[in-house]
């Protein structure tokens, strides 16, 4: 094994992906597993969970599927509970679960306002508290956040996407601050624009030639592109002392003003 691959190397450790499923989180699962570790794909869907087995174990098949409900603290401590019974550790949590509405400030209820915060952060927080405790409990571990490029400044027509992204980054820096003596690393990776499930609905024609004259790379991020940043947060040598931090990965999206 090269330096480079040590440095990188999963081998031996358990990773578990909340919102595998998805386009950008499964890709990032799939990253874990070339890097060697053993990855649970936990979603909602068992068709969509063996899609993404399937793409994985062309890989080397260092994969398998965990159905879970993130709004039910009962459905992850089962989550835990199933992880440990087949792998013994779990080692890297990637919370990536999420939803999104395109539902006007004025429109939107009470009720979808709650859904979504719920979702976006509060699933965070119940699976951070459950796989935390573990972590802290086997001295150490990393726990990956996904945010958004909207955590960091308003976004037009998700406003509620954009403020719970917003305070997703705020719990992982606190996690992030409580937890670094006891080994337990807590960062957020910060997807800029990258066309998935969630956000399609919004990608209008208008929509997209904005997004494009305000991203200086001047065209979406492509999923793969996530596996970088995370092997980078996941990895024990080659992150060690990098937590509390919001790595971006968006095209130059946050260094433009204008």
């Amino acid at each position: 094994m090269s330096y480079v691959e040590d440095l990188f190397s999963l081998e031996g450790k358990t990773a578990v992906v909340i919102g595998g499923t998805g386009v950008l989180c499964g890709e990032m699962a799939l990253g874990l597993a070339r890097a060697g570790a053993t990855v649970a794909i936990v979603g909602r869907s068992e068709e969509k969970g063996a899609e993404r087995l399937r793409e994985i174990d062309a890989v080397d098949g260092r994969a398998f599927f965990v159905p879970a409900d993130v709004a039910s603290r009962e459905s992850l401590e089962g989550l835990l509970e199933t992880v440990l019974t087949k792998t013994g550790q779990v080692d890297i949590l990637v919370n990536g679960a999420g939803v999104n509405s395109p539902t006007p400030v004025l429109e939107i209820t009470d009720e979808e306002f709650s859904r979504i915060l719920d979702i976006n952060l509060g699933a965070i927080l119940r699976s951070s508290q459950i796989f935390g405790r573990h972590m802290l409990g086997q001295g150490g571990g990393s726990i990956i956040n996904v945010g958004s490029i909207s955590g960091l400044g308003p976004l037009s027509r998700v406003f509620t996407y954009s403020a719970s992204k917003a305070a997703v980054h705020n719990l992982s820096k606190n996690l992030a601050r409580e937890w670094a003596a006891q080994n337990v690393r807590v960062n957020t990776i910060v997807p800029g624009f990258f066309p998935a499930e969630q956000n399609r609905k919004v990608l209008t024609e208008d929509r997209v030639a904005a997004i494009m004259n305000h991203t200086p790379a001047k065209r979406f991020g492509e999923a793969h592109e996530l596996i970088g940043a995370t092997l980078l947060l996941a990895s024990e040598k080659a992150g060690s002392f990098i937590t509390g931090i919001e790595m971006i990965v968006d095209g130059g999206i946050s260094a433009t003003a204008i």
